[in-house]
């Protein structure tokens, strides 16, 4: 099995003291099963380019700059047009708005066909 690692996962094992069950299960799971999307470097990168400059944003910017993609080679999931296709799809299903990163995330796993 493999897990797709949302923002506010890896946002709470950056915090000065993450609960304890995310650290949990985050430490039990084989780091050749967990993935991150594209999506989610770009919602940390907003969210470090939104602070103020200091040492902790350096701090963050190295994690997302080096230390995650060194952690997630070969694990980072883009955005393709077969994905597009997908949440096009999803959306004209779904008949109202969806916010554009959390809807885009589920196309991406679907299985082909």
């Amino acid at each position: 099995m493999s897990y797709l690692i949302d923002t506010n996962v890896l946002s709470e094992l950056r915090r000065r003291q993450p609960d304890e069950h995310v650290v949990r299960w985050m430490t039990n799971r084989p780091a050749s099963t967990l993935y991150l999307s594209v999506l989610t470097l770009g919602e940390l990168r907003k969210g470090i380019d939104g602070l103020a400059d200091g040492e902790r944003k350096s701090r963050l910017i190295d994690w997302l700059e080096v230390e995650l993609p060194s952690f997630f080679a070969g694990r980072v999931l883009p955005i393709d047009a077969r994905v597009a296709d997908r949440w096009g799809r999803l959306l004209a299903y779904a008949k109202r708005p969806l916010p554009a990163i959390d809807s885009l995330l589920p196309p991406r796993h679907w299985p082909t066909g």
